[in-house]
């Protein structure tokens, strides 16, 4: 997968489209799917929640740098149960499950 180089006085989303033409990049891209997902909704919910990062890490028990780290990609790392926590503190639950992909389309 070659990266090209940013072209100055273009945008992000130009740029991205341009990578996504290069397979390994596309494929790559796409991986983090199910990341981008969950923090989406982890996000949403705190906002319609109307809490801070601060208040929601005092009702998880934890420090809020360690949920500012989860909120700015640190999601990946995050556990289970850490995620079961986040769920409960937002009122919410958690939801895991495996489902078949969805076709290649050429």
């Amino acid at each position: 997968m070659k990266i090209k180089k940013y072209v100055r006085g273009g945008t992000l989303k130009e740029y991205i489209a341009g990578q996504m033409k290069d397979p390994a990049f596309k494929k790559a891209w796409h991986d983090l799917d199910p990341e981008f997902e969950l923090l989406e909704s982890m996000l949403k919910a705190r906002e319609k929640a109307g809490i801070t990062q601060t208040e929601l890490a005092r009702k998880m028990g934890v420090k809020q740098p360690m949920l500012s780290q989860l909120e700015r990609g640190g999601i990946s790392k995050a556990t289970v149960e850490t995620l079961k926590r986040i769920a409960d503190a937002l009122n919410s639950r958690l939801v895991v499950r495996i489902e078949p992909k969805k076709a290649k389309v050429a």
